[in-house]
This record gives C-alpha cells, sequence and structure tokens, in this order.
C-alpha cells in the first residue's frame, strides 16, 4: 500500500491526519513552520522519521513567509526551528532534520537570492524524505533475512510507513521479510494509551495482506511463554551511543520478556536516529504527554475525577536486551561494552535458520 503520511504541495505540507485513522483517511495541509510544530505536537504526524521530514518540510514552506534580507531571513528561519524542535523532544531525527535545513541556509551562496534559497531548501526537505524511504527499503533488506521462514513476528507501536516517508522501520523489516519469499505471520500490541499498535500497524498490515493479529499489551508476556513468539522488531526515536534505545513506552517490558524467552529482539532505525553525543539511555529526555490519553477513550471519561497520572511516551531499553541494531548499513550487534556503530556492520545476505 502506498502511503503518504508527509509531502509538501506548492507551498504546504500536507499531512495525513493520524488521529482519524482507522475511520478516515483525512489529509491537512499547513502553510508556515509553527502550524506544523502544532500538528507534530499534537501527533497529526507522528513517527520518529515522519516528524523529522514534516519539520523539514515545514523550515521549507515557512521559508517562503521569511524576508528578503538574508540576515532577517536566517533570523526567522531560526526562530522557526527552534518552535520546530521544541514540539517533541525525545525523537533525535527532529532535530537531526532541523539542523540540516539550517546548515543549508547557514552555507548561503554567495550567488543566491532569498528566492534561490527557498527552492533549494525545498529540494533538501524532498531529499529528507527521499532519503528516507531509500534507507527504510534498505532497513528491509538487512533485517529481512533475519526472520526465519514460517516465524511469527511480534511488534508494538507503529514503525510502519505512517511512522516514515514511506515502507517502514520494523515493518519494514516485516515487508522485507515477505519480498525475502519469507511465508510469516505479525501480532501487533495494540500500544497504550494512544492505540498507535491498533488503529495504525493493524490498518497497515491488514491492508498489505499480512496474517495480521491484534493483541493486548499485558498479552505479550503469555503468548512468549507459549512459544508462540519467533522474534521481536521494534523500531526506536533515539539510539545512544551504546545501543540503549527509546522507543514507545512498553517496549522495555517486551525486552526482557524476549530475554527470559530467548527471542531475539531487534530494533530497526535509520541512522538519523542515532544519537552518537550521548554515551547511553540515561541521557535521553523522555517526554510526558497530557494525562486525558490514559484518563479518557477518546472524549469518554473512563478514570475517577481527581486520579495522578504518569504518562511517559517513551521509555529506555538497554543495549543488553538487544539482540541486534538494523540500519540501512547493515545489522549492528554489540560486544561485550555494548554497540560500536562506527564500525562495519554485517550486511550479509545470510539466511535465518
Amino acid at each position: 500500500m502506498a502511503i503518504k503520511p508527509v509531502s509538501m504541495k506548492g507551498h504546504r505540507v500536507v499531512l495525513l491526519d493520524q488521529r482519524l485513522l482507522p475511520a478516515s483517511e483525512t489529509y491537512l495541509k499547513f502553510n508556515d513552520g509553527p502550524a506544523v510544530a502544532k500538528a507534530i505536537k499534537d501527533m497529526v504526524v507522528r513517527g520518529a522519521p515522519a516528524i523529522g521530514i514534516a519539520a523539514a518540510m515545514g523550515l521549507a514552506v515557512h521559508s517562503s513567509l521569511c524576508p528578503d534580507n538574508k540576515e532577517d531571513f536566517l533570523k526567522e528561519l531560526h526562530k522557526v526551528a527552534d518552535i520546530l524542535v521544541a514540539s517533541r523532544p525525545t525523537a533525535v531525527n527532529l532535530k537531526w532534520a532541523v539542523d540540516r535545513m539550517l546548515q543549508v541556509a547557514e552555507n548561503w551562496p554567495s550567488d543566491y537570492t532569498a528566492e534561490s534559497m527557498r527552492k533549494r531548501l525545498y529540494r533538501e526537505a524532498e531529499a529528507i524524505l527521499d532519503e528516507d524511504i531509500a534507507m527504510n527499503r534498505a532497513i528491509g533488506t538487512h533485517g529481512g533475512v533475519l526472520i526465519p521462514d514460517g516465524a511469527t513476528v511480534m511488534t508494538h507501536c507503529n514503525a510502519g510507513a505512517l511512522a516514515t516517508g514511506g515502507f517502514g522501520t520494523a515493518l519494514g523489516v516485516i515487508r522485507g521479510a515477505r519480498e525475502a519469499g519469507r511465508s510469516i505471520k505479525v501480532i501487533s500490541c495494540e500500544t497504550r494509551p494512544y492505540l498507535q499498535g491498533a488503529r495504525l500497524t493493524v490498518w497497515e498490515l491488514v491492508h498489505d495482506g499480512f496474517d495480521t493479529t491484534l493483541i493486548t499489551d499485558n498479552a505479550a508476556g503469555h503468548l512468549m511463554a507459549n512459544g508462540v513468539i519467533d522474534a521481536i522488531v521494534v523500531g526506536a526515536d533515539r539510539i545512544a551511543a551504546n545501543g540503549d534505545t527509546a522507543n514507545k513506552i512498553g517496549t522495555y517490558t517486551h525486552a526482557v520478556l524476549a530475554k527470559r524467552h530467548n527471542i531475539p529482539f531487534y530494533v530497526a532505525a535509520p541512522s538519523s536516529t542515532l544519537d552518537l553525543s550521548i554515551e547511553d539511555g540515561s541521557k535521553i529526555p523522555i517526554e510526558q504527554r497530557m494525562s486525558e490519553e490514559v484518563t479518557h477513550y477518546g472524549s469518554h471519561r473512563i478514570a475517577a475525577d481527581g486520579v495522578k497520572v504518569i504518562n511517559p511516551s517513551f521509555d529506555v531499553t538497554p543495549w543488553q536486551l538487544i539482540t541486534a541494531i538494523i540500519t540501512e548499513k547493515g545489522v549492528h550487534r554489540p560486544d561485550d561494552d555494548g554497540y560500536h556503530f562506527l564500525e562495519n556492520p554485517d550486511t550479509s545476505t545470510k539466511t535465518a535458520s
């Protein structure tokens, strides 16, 4: 299924409103950076790679509103960049994409007019989108061969086409396994409290014709203990230099249970998700989201008035629980002191047994 969660049309960013899926496939248009930042914060678009692309496109379209004077142009662009980066703090792809756009603007050629720079920023945002899709397909190629034929694979949250420029990271591995000739089944966790698994991952997989089963998050351990799950693959929002990985809340629990039951636990993410500036996961900021996501289902309150809520959007899985991290460059495996991403990963296509 060709899914375009984020794109540009004219001087507007076009976002598939993921809050309405699977009931309604509705696209919204935004013509300035702050509006795109609000859409990111409000979860119109979500998923680490996708919000990075959306932010890059937000800067590109906002450049049309920047003054023609170079100094004022850059000042306005930096102001909007700060707003975009602050919209969601955990996913490093967001800042990575914004910094890449700012670097283009800062390296302003002497013969460029403001209009020349605007066109250059549009091209850069489109390049970020195209590169993300290519990286996802490479992730699928490298990771797909790790999944044995006949396996049942579990995933958590949504790391599919909706969370990226297209194809997906974790779901890219699942799609890559099928492209490699594997016959597989998929189990999707519902992913409380925002239900990205139930609403989004299942929507993608069913439309793509996968044998798909939906479970509650707290059923995963039972299925692992009873030999139902053969492998687990998830995405990531930020990966520290040692391999500690931030992903949707609940991922750490699944990883602990996978270790207990000797089930391989894979993380799939583009290299833009790596944050080599921090040595371990304790330095990753964890976004705290609104209490209504827990106390309500849609507009209907399901918890007593006055109850306190803790609603972290992510948790951190230590590198020791991760079998391998799959990027577009290959399959990274840890040694005794963690992951070493600057070394050459395995890029073989040896069939999993």
